[in-house]
């Protein structure tokens, strides 16, 4: 039976030029371009983010991922002497330490890489006081592992782990990454990203308090980001894919935000699909509008009724994959794919250091 084209993976494709993936951040954060998409008007209009207030409704209210980058990936060696590169993917605060012989540990997932492939049982050292095992092996690169480590894991991973950038970030992670791949008001508490919640990485406080300013509301959610939102989709048929469950929390004074702004026909615009993925899935697993702490694997694709937000701050994302089919089902796959396309040919930059699209 012929897939339609909505649910085939292959009508999510187009051509990307490399030089237009953004290997390095603009140079200030709200230095970037920003493709404003208006649905009701038919229209594209391309202007920098500084200019954000001038196509933000005035009443809406924004809801951002306030989730924390960590540097997770981190190089160990087996008692071999091989090196081995290891990511985890299990968000630091999902992890339930125990202790043994003076020691905390804890089961984790990540990715393991090494010249020679890791075998169960082997032992990969850190640090005098940092380790792991390697437990069971998963498909794509992924092992359930032993963490084992003396004092704080979050201190350890801060001093000896490198910022997880994307692989089509051709370079190694620098100092000033540290800094310019999380955003001005991720969390500390919060900290157990594997990457960014990248639509957020545009704002300065000094925006933020123009926002505040203008009364346009500021909500947060958290959503660990994990390996689940990046995980590629490999099924031909788009509804045949599964999502990797991930960890969300929506607090009491969020959904109160969201019920009032529901309640006063106020729009609700969520900054990145990490947002929108925590709103809708806290719908899907509650069902309702309210507090939530728990996980979700909900998969939004066309034919998807959005419960919670009316418009979305992304930034652009990669071919075929589960960000651009979310985003294609809450403006028509036609529409991002034609707004892409206008993307490319004005220059605008790729991925997680490029620019931003708002859609209204």
């Amino acid at each position: 039976m012929e897939i339609p084209e909505d649910y085939k993976l292959s009508s999510y494709d187009y051509e990307l030029p490399e030089d237009h993936i953004a290997q390095e951040p603009a140079e200030r954060r709200d230095g970037s371009r920003l493709l404003v998409l208006d649905r009701a008007a038919d229209t594209l209009t391309p202007v920098r983010f500084t200019d954000l207030l001038d196509y933000l409704p005035d009443n809406c209210l924004l809801v951002a991922n306030n989730s924390r980058v960590i540097p997770a990936r981190i190089f160990g060696r087996k008692p071999t002497g091989g090196q081995v590169e290891f990511l985890l993917l299990t968000p630091l605060p999902l992890l339930v330490p125990g202790e043994e012989g003076g020691w905390m540990t804890a089961r984790a997932e990540g990715l393991l890489r090494a010249s020679k492939g890791p075998k169960t049982g082997t032992v990969v050292t850190f640090a005098d006081d940092f380790s792991l095992t390697a437990e069971e092996p998963g498909e794509f690169g992924r092992w359930r592992v032993t963490l084992r480590w003396k004092g704080d894991l979050t201190g350890l991973f801060n001093t000896h782990g490198h910022l997880p950038l994307p692989p089509y970030i051709k370079r190694p992670d620098g100092e000033a990454d540290r800094e310019r791949y999380q955003t001005t008001y991720s969390n500390t508490a919060k900290t157990g990203s594997v990457a960014a919640p990248t639509a957020g990485l545009h704002f300065t406080p000094e925006l933020r308090e123009r926002i505040r300013a203008k009364g346009i509301q500021w909500a947060e959610v958290t959503l660990y980001v994990g390996y689940g939102t990046f995980s590629p989709v490999r099924c031909p048929d788009i509804r045949d894919h599964r999502m990797h469950a991930e960890y969300i929390e929506v607090g009491e004074e969020t959904a109160e935000a969201i019920h009032r702004a529901k309640a006063e026909g106020r729009p609700v615009i969520a900054v990145g699909t990490t947002s929108a993925r925590t709103l809708e899935g806290m719908v899907r697993e509650a069902g309702s509008v309210r507090q939530f702490r728990g996980e979700t694997d909900i998969f939004i694709s066309p034919g998807y009724t959005f419960r919670v937000i009316d418009g979305i701050l992304t930034n652009f994302h990669l071919p075929e994959s589960s960000l651009i089919i979310m985003i294609s089902a809450l403006a028509g796959r036609k529409t991002i794919l034609d707004a892409y396309a206008f993307a490319l040919e004005n220059n605008f930059r790729f991925f997680s250091y490029g620019d931003a699209m708002l859609i209204l």
